[in-house]
C-alpha cells in the first residue's frame, strides 16, 4: 500500500495524467480580409510646351529623309531655337498632311520627303516670327505664314496658338497651313468664300478670316478638287507675334 503514492507522484511529476494546450483553430476560409492598399498612380505627363523667340538665329535641324522614292521632293527643317518640339515629328504632320487622299495628292501628285544631303525640290520651314519676314522677303508681319519661290515658310506662332476664331482645333488649323502654303508652291493663287455656310476653299486666307465660310483644311472634297473664285481679302494681320520662353 506503501508504494502507491510513491508511484503517482513519480506520474505526476514525469507528466502524464496532463492535457496538452489545444492547438489553435485554422481559420475559416474566406473569413481573412487583405489589409487593403491605396495604389499609387503617376500623373499622365503632358506633352512638353513648345517655346520660341520672336527673333531667332536662324539656323536649323533637319527632319529625317521618309522611307521610299518618287515625286516631288521636299525636306523639312525647323529652326534650333524652338524648344519642345521633336523635328521627326513635326515632319511626319507634314508627311501626313501631304499624304491625305483629301490633300494635294488626291489630284494625282505625290511628294517625297528628303533627308539631309538629299536632293529637294522645295524645302518646308518651321521658323520663328522674325525668321518668318527673313524667309518670306516681303512685307514683315511677323503673324502669318508665306511661299517665297521654293520656300515654304511655317510661323511656329500660328503653329502653336492657331488663330482666335478658327472654329476648329488646333490639329485642323495645322493641316490647313501646310496645304495653303505648299498649294502656293504648286501654283494656286488666294481663293475667296464662296457662299455663307459653305467651306472655305484651302486657298482663302483663313488665318485673317473665314468671311462666312467654315473652317477647311482640305483642297480635295468627295474625291473633287474644292475650290473658290479668285481673289483676296482686305484683311490686315493684328500684328507681330513677340514669341514667348
Amino acid at each position: 500500500m506503501a508504494r502507491t503514492p510513491v508511484l503517482l507522484l513519480a506520474l505526476l511529476l514525469a507528466g502524464c495524467g496532463t492535457t496538452p494546450a489545444p492547438s489553435p483553430a485554422p481559420a475559416a476560409r474566406g473569413e481573412w480580409t487583405a489589409p487593403s492598399r491605396s495604389v499609387s498612380r503617376a500623373p499622365l505627363s503632358e506633352p512638353p510646351r513648345i517655346t520660341y523667340p520672336a527673333v531667332g538665329g536662324r539656323e536649323y535641324r533637319t527632319a529625317k529623309a521618309q522611307p521610299g522614292r518618287g515625286g516631288l521632293r521636299y525636306r523639312v527643317l525647323v529652326e534650333t531655337d524652338i524648344e519642345g518640339l521633336v523635328v521627326d515629328d513635326f515632319a511626319a504632320t507634314v508627311s501626313s498632311t501631304l499624304d491625305d487622299p483629301r490633300g494635294w495628292s488626291a489630284g494625282g501628285r505625290r511628294f517625297h520627303r528628303a533627308g539631309p544631303g538629299q536632293p529637294y525640290d522645295f524645302t518646308i520651314y518651321l521658323a520663328t516670327p522674325r525668321t518668318r519676314d527673313v524667309l518670306c522677303a516681303s512685307a514683315g508681319d511677323g503673324y502669318t505664314s508665306c511661299r517665297n519661290g521654293d520656300k515654304v515658310v511655317l510661323n511656329v506662332a500660328r503653329w502653336v496658338k492657331g488663330v482666335p476664331g478658327y472654329g476648329a482645333s488646333l490639329s485642323v488649323y495645322r493641316q490647313y497651313m501646310v496645304n495653303h502654303e505648299v498649294g502656293h508652291r504648286l501654283g494656286h493663287g488666294h481663293e475667296l468664300c464662296p457662299a455663307d455656310g459653305e467651306p472655305a476653299p484651302v486657298m482663302q486666307q483663313q488665318t485673317l478670316g473665314l468671311h462666312g465660310c467654315t473652317a477647311n483644311p482640305w483642297p480635295y472634297r468627295d474625291g473633287k478638287r474644292y475650290a473658290g473664285t479668285s481673289g483676296v481679302y482686305n484683311d490686315p494681320a493684328p500684328g507681330p507675334d513677340r514669341g514667348r520662353r
